[in-house]
């Protein structure tokens, strides 16, 4: 069924080459892809002055043994941008395919449609944030791509689990599940139903919870066979040393991570009670992600109020269902803090 979802010419793509990848650890002199042998003038930097491995094998192996994922079924990608923009090229045939959004969310998917000529069907959550299941079902003969976000931003809710269930057994075509802020839910993530739903792709990111945004670092699950397709489309040296060297530095740091997601949630929660004191918030969504869905008496002159006194938030008064409302994510207590007071003042 899935490779009736491959558009043609991706079939008989050939993977990168890699003359010796099988004696890697044998060779000592390289002298194959014209790299300077004497090293970099960056200070403080080792073998930058050599090609990254194309295969990410060590951080894939790491990530494996964290995700209980086997390495065949991870795809790294230079942010999800290049992630999904990779399953457009494989999937969708420019001016012919068609994908489904479910606004609101991420507007990412909605770009890189339009970047690869694939025409877009909306379908709105319902005022409450859920799918609107039978209507996506509507979609299914004409679309190769179901977006779907969960944690959804910019609402904060997590999808329902028999939902996605539902829709991954009657949707003809692939479902992406993106997972960018899933280590801040209560909800497991969709990665465990990977072995019953060869149409199923997770994509997860560094740039949340691992604190890794500089890195613009994403991963990808899925069966082997769109994994093997995916990294033929993408490019030979997507992740550079850098990023795979520091990503694997972090991935020895679980404790980390973990208190500062445990600190987060916190932070959120107390954040919530504090917004909800004040009179210009009519309401304040419940979120399973590191940032509030607030509803405002009047969203832009809050946003400009704020932007006056040096915040940063996020107005997404234009999207669906979200009239009146700013996206604020969830910073340090004293940011957090400063951001009551300010608000207080604010008529």
């Amino acid at each position: 069924m899935i490779e009736n979802l491959v558009r043609k010419n991706m079939l008989s793509l050939s993977q990168h080459e890699n003359a010796y990848e099988d004696v890697a650890n044998e060779i000592s002199i390289l002298l194959d892809a014209n790299e300077n042998p004497f090293g970099s003038p960056a200070k403080n930097e080792e073998n930058l002055n050599r090609y990254p491995d194309p295969n990410q094998t060590l951080l894939k192996e790491k990530i494996s043994t964290i995700k209980g994922v086997p390495p065949q079924n991870i795809f790294l990608g230079n942010g999800s941008s290049e992630v999904l923009d990779v399953l457009f090229r494989i999937f969708c045939e420019p001016a012919k395919d068609w994908c489904v959004t479910c606004p609101p969310s991420n507007s990412l998917y909605e770009r890189l449609a339009k970047i690869n000529d694939v025409e877009v069907a909306r379908v709105p959550l319902q005022k409450n944030f859920d799918l609107n299941v039978g209507e996506i079902l509507e979609h299914n003969q004409n679309t190769k791509i179901l977006f779907l976000n969960s944690p959804n931003d910019p609402t904060g809710n997590a999808l329902h689990n028999e939902d996605i269930e539902f829709l991954l057994g009657k949707f003809q075509g692939i479902v992406v599940i993106d997972e960018t802020y899933i280590n801040y839910s209560r909800q497991p993530s969709f990665i465990s139903l990977l072995p019953h739903f060869p149409n199923l792709i997770i994509v997860q990111t560094f740039s949340k919870a691992w604190g890794l945004a500089g890195l613009h670092l994403a991963t990808a699950y899925a069966s082997s066979f769109i994994i093997n397709l995916m990294n033929k489309v993408r490019p030979q040296f997507n992740i550079n040393a850098p990023a795979q060297h520091f990503a694997l530095s972090a991935l020895d740091n679980l404790n980390w991570v973990n208190e500062h997601i445990r600190k987060t949630v916190a932070l959120r929660e107390n954040l919530s009670t504090e917004l909800k004191k004040i009179p210009n918030v009519k309401y304040v969504y419940p979120s399973q992600a590191n940032f509030l869905l607030v509803r405002f008496q009047n969203a832009a002159t809050i946003y400009n109020s704020l932007l006056v006194e040096g915040i940063a938030v996020q107005d997404v008064s234009m999207k669906v269902h979200c009239e009146n409302c700013l996206r604020i994510t969830v910073g340090t207590e004293i940011e957090n803090n400063i951001l009551i007071e300010k608000l207080k003042n604010i008529a």
